[in-house]
């Protein structure tokens, strides 16, 4: 690993070890070791260098949300009134539990931001009642995903 015109450049060990993990989080490191042929030690030190570049941001469990009964995902381009509104805005949009993601963006909208809802009738209830009821939101484009088609992260 080594920092070449202010990029991370990482060697061929370090990319398995990341896509192994990127498989399987939980895969044991000595597992991996075995893999590379290097040993146990070694591999913690490399992710420990990982860690400390920036690279490895933590590890997570990933939730489904439908088993908890959340089916409708959608994306909402908000219209603000004034570009000054936008901190204020986000301020509340992060109190909206529903809301997962949101975006400063180019383009038509001042923010995207993609929510999980348990359906179509708790939305409209989210748009109407939380969204639009943001100071300085003068409107919103919403979008439903009807099924989410790609989900991955950069490749290694």
């Amino acid at each position: 690993m080594k920092i070449k015109n202010d990029e991370l450049i990482i060697d061929g060990i370090d990319k398995i070890i990341l896509r192994q993990l990127m498989k399987d989080a939980r895969k044991p490191i000595l597992e991996i070791a075995r893999k590379v042929g290097i040993s146990g030690a070694a591999i913690h030190q490399r992710l420990r260098k990982l860690e400390k570049s920036g690279l490895l941001a933590g590890s997570k469990f990933i939730i489904d949300p439908k088993v908890l009964g959340y089916r409708t995902m959608a994306f909402i381009g908000v219209y603000l009134d004034r570009a000054a509104n936008n901190a204020r805005a986000v301020r509340q949009l992060e109190d909206i539990p529903e809301v997962i993601e949101c975006h400063y963006t180019t383009g038509n909208w001042s923010i995207l931001i993609k929510i999980l809802c348990k359906n179509n009738e708790d939305l409209m209830n989210l748009l109407n009642k939380k969204i639009q009821a943001i100071d300085g939101v003068s409107r919103t484009e919403t979008f439903i995903s009807l099924d989410q088609q790609i989900d991955r992260q950069i490749k290694i």
